[in-house]
């Protein structure tokens, strides 16, 4: 071949296979584009560690038990985002110094009951329980749809706390007595375990009103420390023994009619976790409040039985002409009360307002249904 020729083919392979190879190389991109890059696995969230600190014995039945489920529902329900350790009373602080140690950061959560916190701020008293107030279903009414839960909030601003119902009893018993209470007069010169505004009524009914946490109770009652006590209910009594120090068993609680039990949150350490996880530790405290008013209900019954038939306990009612007189003594009470500041009476006008509507509708629906059912 003419040496013309022979360069043009030697140039014709060389671009041929130059061709070839970006052909190749395109293929190469290609398929690289269409095959997802291996990535780094995702990193591991970090874990929260919270402290909760409680006014309840540890493990305690319904109260300290509840803690213990709100703590294990926000670990689930952030999927191990948050751990919550629970201390039982006195483990990191003592039963009634929780709120200061949440205040001040110590802990991250305190569960207990805002009656308590009366030489805090007297306005607590209201979202505990009021004498003749709101039942369980009425308090959890006005705090999440009556404005109450605005109102707690900035009760417990000043404190750097921010507050949330996290339980109920429903109504409780009103107590254990090793006297007959015939007349408003056998509770004169009474020393009885009685925190928040009941303890004001049978203060002025004649009686001493003595603040305990539960741990001291069943000592107390036994070595005539005090003369009687309420506590909560059947379950809870049971479990403390309290049939062993007392002989009678009186109710209605008129004292309290629908206890909310609280869960209070470090404000700061609360704005400090992710938007999620913040609305997931406020839904906790929700299904932990209406799981605990259940658990109550279903085994308080039981457990009066066992306390009747088994430990010879003296179930009494209070006489009607005892309550008719507790609550007029009451309603002067809360009244005077809610007038020594401010924030309480605001706080008791909400009370009273959303009262008044609940007594109404419930007069046809709930207690109207009630007295049918015992025809």
């Amino acid at each position: 071949m003419k040496r013309r020729e022979i360069v043009k083919v030697l140039g014709l392979g060389v671009a041929a296979a130059g061709l070839a190879a970006c052909t190749e190389e395109k293929k190469t991109v290609a398929a690289d584009c269409a095959q997802p890059a291996a990535s780094a696995a995702p990193e591991k969230p970090e874990t929260i560690e919270w402290k909760m600190v409680t006014t309840w014995p540890k493990n305690f039945p319904g109260l300290g038990t509840g803690a213990n489920d709100l703590a294990d529902l926000i670990d689930k329900m952030s999927g191990g985002r948050i751990k919550v350790k629970v201390y039982g009373a006195k483990e990191l602080v003592g039963a009634l110094e929780i709120f200061d140690a949440v205040s001040r950061g110590t802990a991250e959560m305190g569960h207990g009951a805002a009656y308590y916190w009366k030489g805090k701020t007297r306005a607590a008293q209201f979202f505990a329980a009021v004498p003749f107030g709101l039942t369980a279903q009425e308090m959890n009414s006005w705090l999440y749809h009556g404005g109450g839960m605005e109102l707690w909030e900035e009760v417990y601003a000043e404190f750097g706390l921010i507050p949330g119902a996290a339980g109920n009893t429903g109504v409780q018993m009103g107590g254990w007595f090793n006297r007959e209470i015939n007349g408003v007069e056998d509770l004169k010169g009474l020393k009885m375990r009685m925190p928040g505004l009941g303890g004001e009524v049978l203060k002025r009914a004649g009686g001493t009103p003595v603040l305990l946490p539960g741990g001291e109770i069943f000592t107390s009652l036994q070595s005539g420390a005090i003369d009687a006590t309420e506590w909560v209910g059947p379950y809870n009594d049971l479990a403390f023994g309290l049939y062993k120090a007392a002989k009678y068993y009186y109710y209605p609680g008129w004292h309290e009619p629908g206890t909310t039990l609280e869960c209070f949150i470090n404000k700061e350490a609360f704005e400090k976790l992710p938007a999620d996880l913040q609305v997931i530790v406020r839904n906790a405290l929700r299904v932990a409040n209406q799981d605990m008013l259940a658990d109550f209900t279903a085994k308080n019954n039981e457990a009066l039985q066992q306390l009747v038939n088994e430990h010879g306990v003296e179930l009494r009612q209070f006489p009607d002409d005892v309550l008719k007189q507790i609550r007029a003594l009451s309603d002067e009470v809360v009244a005077e009360e809610a007038a020594k500041d401010p924030m309480s009476q605001k706080v008791f006008e909400s009370f009273v307002k959303f009262r008044e509507q609940a007594i109404k509708w419930h007069a046809v629906s709930e207690q109207s249904y009630l007295n049918a059912r015992t025809l």
